[in-house]
């Protein structure tokens, strides 16, 4: 080694073996220290050594999740687009019903400008979490290439071997850089995406369907608002994917399975919820085809669907989760949890948060069934433990339907309860947790509501219809599958069903002096009635989006003579009322007019429940279309406060009042409000002799700078 060669002039070198002579003719001492410290030299050397050597390991896997390190494409770059598949039509209302067209995409011209101004100072602060390294299913063999879902796509992901790692920053410091080049338009909203080699799942289907619109939207900022939020959540939020992992009970060895899981965090609050987990991935319905690769979409969405079977055997009652222990990943800190007192208690270990709320239930069971829908593949749902999870989901909803007294009076026993020490009345339940009184009535008690806040009256409507709704839709699988636990859930499920559309049809329809006939939100069996709307999915807004009012069985028949619901007329006054005034939780005001709900508060509107109102408007074919869902997509371009991504509320009087900047489920519905309006637009597009598009008619071909 060179130290040994060039030793400082104070170093006394050993001696070789030809010099042992003179080396004998030194004082005992001078050669003891001479030894002594060439001892030291040398460890030192050797210690230098392993150190450099440890960290290049420990910097090849921080960095070599994939397997090469790429540079990321320019914002402003062009994606060859090529040959794309047109989106998928399906059986959902609130899924496209057409594809896209080809269109010769004019390129929108993007503002160069750079913009280091900080967020508004006024905003509400949000954990910091680091957004981490992405990590996938196991590596693809014999691969050098980033993995990309569906296929690799060199335009997407520009390789190159000898390119210098990309830094990757949380999410919240990228958006606080607002990075560039900012928006064209007078919003000049940042670019917001991470760089491929920082997104956590990267899909080529989703580059070329952004490249497409970007000839389609022809408003800077209204692109810019699309392309940032609607792959937001495959971007940041799928924070570990892998496999389940068993143990073979005759050995006791730990092995890895076939199962993929997957674990995908809300934005902002590390943990999974069900509800949003499900919703932030069915806004890609579109985008979902049939594939067994492990890093296409179809694997994201088994590895979902998988994760919530696996949860939902856990704790059927309760709502989110901590990451699976095959990920590695430490659970999250909830410091809730020894002020809650859920019965039956929960392993915090396993579950972040414990809130009885029917509609997770239904969210596991409405990715399932457009799972199958889409890619017809029957033999998942029989290999893993769907059958087993569906059967839990029945059973513990089905005993939430008993009544609070017994026929004889005495006081039932309910299968879950609540208390939680708190200064706010949305954060438990009275009666020692039972909640107010209900009686039976074949609907399902909720405690609490998609907003996480705990219901009024525990017959919440909307859940209930979203539970019917796809109780329905999945016993069209499991009456496909083998086994006699599978026959007989179908019938259960059918039963169940029917039960919940009976007990809305008689209770929950009541007539309001200024609007009719609507839907009450919360209801408790007795006659009492909870008349409001909260923004949160499902809501009585958002009916059209599950589809409610049509059913694959015969819907209930009238009772005592009364004459048959009339669904349509129902939810148009419905709509009416929820968007008025007269619903409590209308927030009015300059920035944004639309639906809130107690969970942030009064005079906070979210921007959800706008995109919402616009998706109902197109679905219904409301007289009003034109105007109303315009009026929405301008509130939600002019209340980001220039961060170019939907928030989860906002001051209806001060756009800067806004709360969370990293919102998964509110971003990927604005992506489907946008590709919906895509669709309507198409109707009114002629080409030309020479196949040219005029696309200055329609909403995406307008200018949104007024």
């Amino acid at each position: 080694m060179e130290l040994l060669h060039s030793p400082p002039s104070n170093i006394i070198c050993l001696p070789t073996a030809a010099s042992s002579r003179a080396t004998k003719r030194l004082p005992p001492l001078i050669v003891r220290l001479s030894e002594t410290t060439m001892q030291l030299r040398l460890r030192l050397a050797a210690a230098v050594i392993a150190l450099i050597f440890t960290y290049s390991l420990y910097s090849y896997n921080r960095s070599g999740t994939w397997h090469r390190q790429t540079t990321p494409i320019p914002v402003d770059s062009k994606i060859p687009v090529g040959n794309d598949e047109s989106l998928d039509n399906t059986q959902s209302s609130r899924v496209l019903s057409e594809a896209l067209p080809s269109v010769k995409p004019v390129a929108s011209t993007l503002s160069q400008e750079t913009h280091a101004s900080k967020l508004a100072s006024d905003t509400t602060a949000t954990s910091n979490i680091e957004v981490p390294t992405p990590l996938h299913t196991r590596p693809l063999e014999n691969s050098s290439e980033v993995p990309l879902s569906e296929e690799h796509d060199a335009a997407s992901v520009a390789a190159s071997p000898s390119a210098q790692p990309v830094k990757c920053v949380s999410y919240e410091q990228l958006q606080q850089s607002r990075q560039g080049p900012l928006s064209a338009g007078k919003r000049q909203f940042p670019y917001s995406r991470p760089p491929p080699e920082c997104r956590t799942f990267n899909l080529a289907s989703m580059e070329k369907l952004i490249e497409r619109m970007r000839g389609i939207i022809k408003d800077p900022d209204l692109f810019r608002l699309f392309e940032n939020s609607y792959p937001n959540t495959l971007d940041t939020m799928i924070k570990w994917r892998g496999y389940a992992k068993t143990t073979n009970i005759t050995t006791g060895t730990e092995f890895e399975t076939d199962e993929e899981i997957a674990y995908i965090i809300t934005g902002d609050i590390d943990a999974m919820w069900l509800r949003d987990s499900a919703s932030q991935i069915y806004s890609y319905l579109p985008l979902l085809r049939a594939s067994s690769e492990p890093n296409s979409l179809a694997s994201l969405w088994r590895g979902l669907i998988n994760s919530h079977s696996h949860y939902i055997i856990i704790s059927p009652y309760c709502h989110s989760f901590q990451p699976p222990p095959e990920s590695g990943i430490p659970p999250s800190h909830n410091g809730a949890y020894h002020q809650n007192h859920p019965n039956p208690s929960y392993d915090p270990k396993k579950v972040f948060d414990c809130k009885w709320e029917l509609d997770s239930l239904a969210s596991f069971l409405q990715i399932s069934t457009a799972y199958y829908q889409s890619t017809n593949d029957l033999a998942f749902f029989q290999k893993y433990r769907w059958i087993s999870a569906v059967s839990a989901a029945v059973e513990a909803a089905g005993a939430m339907r008993l009544g609070t007294y017994a026929p004889d009076g005495k006081v039932e026993k309910s299968a879950w309860t609540f208390t939680g020490w708190t200064d706010r009345g949305t954060e438990t339940l009275s009666n020692n947790g039972l909640g107010n009184p209900t009686k039976q009535n074949g609907m399902v008690r909720s405690a609490f509501r998609p907003s996480d806040d705990a219901c009024i009256y525990q017959l919440l409507v909307p859940a209930n219809m979203m539970w019917a709704k796809y109780l329905e839709e999945a016993s069209l699988i499991m009456e496909k599958l083998e086994g006699e636990e599978a026959r007989s859930l179908t019938t259960k499920m059918r039963e169940f069903a029917l039960g919940v559309r009976k007990g809305i049809d008689r209770d929950a329809v009541v007539h309001h002096r200024d609007f009719g006939d609507i839907w009450a939100y919360e209801i408790d069996g007795y006659g009492g009635v909870n008349l409001m709307d909260d923004a949160n999915i499902p809501s009585l807004l958002s009916i059209p989006l599950f589809n409610y009012t049509q059913s694959s069985f015969p819907l209930p028949l009238p009772e005592n003579g009364e004459p048959e619901r009339n669904y349509t007329e129902i939810y148009s006054n419905t709509r009416r009322f929820v968007n008025s005034e007269s619903n409590p939780y209308f927030m009015r005001g300059p920035v944004l007019s639309a639906i809130g709900g107690p969970h942030i508060g009064p005079g906070k509107a979210w921007p959800m429940a706008a995109i919402v109102r616009a998706l109902t408007a197109i679905i219904t074919d409301n007289t009003d279309k034109e105007e109303e869902v315009t009026k929405q997509i301008q509130m939600v371009l002019d209340s980001t406060a220039s961060t170019g991504v939907v928030h989860e509320s906002v001051n209806a009087w001060n756009e800067n009042g806004w709360t969370r900047a990293w919102f998964g489920w509110a971003n990927g519905l604005m992506g489907e409000l946008v590709i919906k309006l895509a669709q309507e637009d198409e109707k009114m597009w002629k080409p030309d002799a020479d196949g040219h598009v005029d696309m200055s008619d329609g909403w995406l071909g307008r200018s949104w700078q007024d």
